[in-house]
């Protein structure tokens, strides 16, 4: 059979796209801006030109993965806990109900999943940090544009957006996020993002103190309780990580235990005063919907304690039980706004198992590196996983989209540093005679 003419010359030139720096930079930056905009552009193009786009970007990260293999430390390119999660994930297509949904589900996670591996493995965090800056840039100021635009220059809503226009009386403003609490938990990711590419000296001082204002008016602006609260928890860890990391390496460990006790003297007292707080905040209305599709959920898990209904990620209001969970005068709720409820309910009690040790897993190694490494790009995964987390405590954010590509790279990046497979396969050192 002969050759076909030019072939090689088209793998060479494939290699050679895939293997640049500036199109790993690019393709990272898109599929970050069709993470953190996947809503927005639903409500654009519709479902079909979402999954487009991340088929495309699937294959693009398998490429540059493939021609990176001879650089890639495999060991640690997998946790094994993110490979049990996603394993007993898939595995819940054979006993759910909903199969098709479950299926949809899965290969939705499987995207963002082989996305956040493959950002992870052909770029370096600060890099990273780089691409998630300029997508968080981008958002918000288009956010803001579409906000002026419908609260102060046409004065009314953009409905097929979201946006209903309150601009005007300073919010609450949804943005292209369609909610509050998205708007402004992205806008407290990129202040972290921003004050990171500050500290790095990555982007210019005029850029990154006008990031910053930026991301606190979304902040301010989103008037989300939530984010409020989540705010004020990563504020006291930022300073906790300032005192940290100045501190001589052999009185570290002692002050982390005692960071760690009070860590949770502080949750048992906010738990304890948890009414008065949410007064505070004026969350009020919002804990009493939370609190009503809890009580619901909660009731239907014993009907699947162990292995749960099945995956889908974002609810389906038209699949059974779903529509169980819609309480009258309140919007159709697409999870469980809360992402350990949402996992038990979905994947039983040995998926959340997985998933606490996979939480707990990945933000330890992240904090001892944030404590332990000199650069402070590595208190960027710390301080983002930290903000997901007890987000997650109100959305599900973690679960879905930006969320879980975030949170897949904080991962991956962890257990790239600090791989216990990784130690066992280093040669011992010889023990100086």
């Amino acid at each position: 059979m002969k050759p076909i003419p030019g072939a090689g010359t088209a793998v060479a030139l494939a290699q050679f796209v895939l293997e640049s720096p500036r199109f790993a930079h690019v393709v990272t930056v898109a599929a970050i801006g069709v993470a953190v905009s996947a809503e927005f552009l639903v409500r654009l193009v519709g479902w079909a030109g979402l999954i487009g786009m991340l088929a495309v970007l699937v294959l693009l990260m398998i490429g540059m993965s493939f021609v990176r293999r001879s650089e890639i430390r495999w060991l640690a390119a997998l946790p094994v806990s993110l490979v049990l999660f996603v394993g007993w994930t898939s595995m819940s297509v054979l006993w759910t109900t909903y199969r098709s949904a479950t299926v949809t589900g899965i290969a939705y996670l499987l995207a963002f999943t082989i996305i956040g591996v493959g950002i992870s493995l052909v770029r370096d965090t600060i890099q990273i940090v780089r691409a998630f800056g300029d997508v968080f840039r981008a958002v918000l100021v288009v956010s803001l544009a579409l906000e002026i635009l419908s609260g102060l220059l046409i004065d009314m809503p953009i409905g097929f957006l979201g946006i209903q226009g309150d601009l005007n009386t300073l919010g609450p403003i949804q943005g292209i996020m369609a909610s509050r609490n998205q708007l402004g938990l992205v806008a407290l990711l990129a202040v972290i993002t921003f004050g990171t590419e500050l500290r790095t000296r990555s982007v210019g001082r005029g850029l990154g103190v006008g990031s910053l204002v930026l991301g606190i008016a979304g902040i301010a602006l989103s008037r989300s309780p939530v984010i409020s609260a989540v705010l004020i928890v990563v504020t006291i860890a930022v300073i906790a990580l300032y005192f940290l990391r100045r501190l001589p390496a052999e009185r570290r460990t002692i002050w982390q235990l005692g960071l760690l006790v009070g860590a949770l003297l502080l949750a048992l007292a906010a738990w304890l005063t948890r009414a008065p707080l949410i007064a505070l905040f004026s969350a009020n209305n919002d804990m009493t919907y939370r609190l009503t599709l809890w009580r619901r959920v909660v009731a239907l898990i014993p009907q699947n304690p162990l292995e749960g209904w099945g995956w889908v990620g974002y609810w389906r209001p038209n699949i059974m039980p779903f529509p169980i969970f819609t309480i009258p005068g309140e919007r159709e709720p697409t999870s469980a706004v809360n992402a350990f409820l949402d996992v038990w309910f979905q994947l039983g009690l040995v998926g959340l198992v997985i998933f606490v040790g996979l939480v707990a897993l990945t933000f330890t190694r992240s904090w001892l590196l944030a404590g332990r490494k000199r650069s402070t790009v590595f208190t960027w995964p710390a301080l983002v996983l930290l903000a997901l987390i007890i987000a997650s405590l109100a959305e599900s954010s973690i679960l879905v989209e930006y969320g879980w590509l975030m949170f897949v790279v904080c991962t991956v990046k962890a257990a790239q540093e600090l791989s216990w497979r990784g130690a066992f396969a280093r040669p011992l050192e010889q023990e100086p005679l």
